[in-house]
């Protein structure tokens, strides 16, 4: 439906236009040979935005015409919000119809598919399948592997809002041009997006802990992931990294943290981070131009309001307030 997500820079595409031949020729460079295009018609607004994350996606699509393609399998997930029109996919043998309002991954992504749409108005998110298995795999030393999916769409119609509302957050961070180059932001953004995915939608994926996880959960593997922590708050490190370094699987890691210091790795993580900003914003001099904003960006807080509250949370004062009163 789509072509894969690359890992660059994370930047905007926007296309409109009320000529139909320009809209026709635009689909087939974007999306491919395989595609046979109807019912085009002029006066009629034609438009696609995509927000670039690098590893993840969000497109907005708006074309009201028939449009008949064939998606071969490619290194990404793709996940539908219909908004008006109708589509008709078949993959694997499987037929499915979807009207507006239904939210469903597009297809098997080990698999061919062939989709029908007619004026569809929708959105597409894609994520990246190295991501996915990364956010997924229970032990640093598995190779990644491909999830498997055992239905197209969510589990429940609460599953399928927490979809929406996790979108739409990502969204907006990758609208922030300053926040989305942020390679730290960038990275909690995809794998956020992958455990979401993992728990909108039913799939393989093992989420329990195994008796070799619980008795790896020692303080000897927590004081060797909080040392790696530490050093490395100031890059993109995820639970992988951190379960590498501490010689265990993640859930061993998670055990760890949670029975000895009664919180997550990540949770961890963001304290410490949190602990950096606290400390340059003592140090930073604003009259020459230093701000909460860009301190808070550079340690992967791109929401001020949550940020701020963390801040007042943990040290009593708004983070202006430190900056300003040093």
């Amino acid at each position: 439906m789509t072509t894969p997500v690359s890992a660059e820079a994370p930047g905007r595409i926007e296309f409109s236009t009320t000529d139909p031949d320009l809209a026709i020729g635009y689909l087939q460079s974007a999306y491919g040979a395989y595609m046979k295009v109807s019912g085009a018609r002029g006066g009629h607004v034609y438009a696609h935005s995509r927000l670039d994350g690098g590893s993840f996606a969000i497109d907005e699509a708006q074309m009201p015409l028939r449009v008949e393609l064939r998606q071969d399998p490619f290194n990404a997930l793709v996940i539908g919000t219909l908004g008006a029109g109708r589509i008709e996919r078949e993959c694997g043998g499987i037929t499915e119809r979807f009207v507006p309002g239904d939210v469903f991954i597009d297809a098997d992504p080990t698999l061919p598919a062939t989709l029908q749409m007619l004026d569809v108005q929708g959105q597409t998110v894609m994520l990246d399948l190295a991501v996915l298995a990364q956010v997924a795999t229970t032990s640093p030393t598995r190779a990644p592997g491909l999830i498997r999916f055992t239905g197209y769409q969510p589990v429940s119609a609460a599953a399928a809002v927490h979809w929406r509302r996790t979108v739409s957050y990502l969204g907006e961070m990758l609208g922030n041009i300053e926040v989305a180059r942020q390679p730290i932001i960038r990275g909690h953004g995809a794998r956020l997006l992958a455990a979401t995915v993992l728990t909108t939608f039913p799939n393989t994926a093992l989420a329990d802990p195994t008796a070799q996880d619980r008795h790896d959960a020692m303080t000897a593997t927590v004081r060797r992931a909080t040392a790696f922590i530490e050093q490395h708050a100031h890059t993109d490190i995820n639970m992988a990294d951190i379960a590498a370094a501490a010689n265990v699987s993640i859930r061993a890691v998670q055990c760890a943290f949670r029975r000895h210091l009664n919180t997550t790795p990540m949770a961890y993580l963001r304290a410490v981070r949190l602990n950096h900003v606290h400390h340059a914003l003592l140090t930073a001099d604003p009259s020459r131009g230093a701000t909460v904003t860009d301190i808070a960006i550079r340690w992967g807080f791109y929401n001020h309001t949550r940020f701020a509250a963390r801040y007042r949370h943990t040290y009593g004062v708004n983070p202006r307030h430190t900056l300003h009163n040093r």
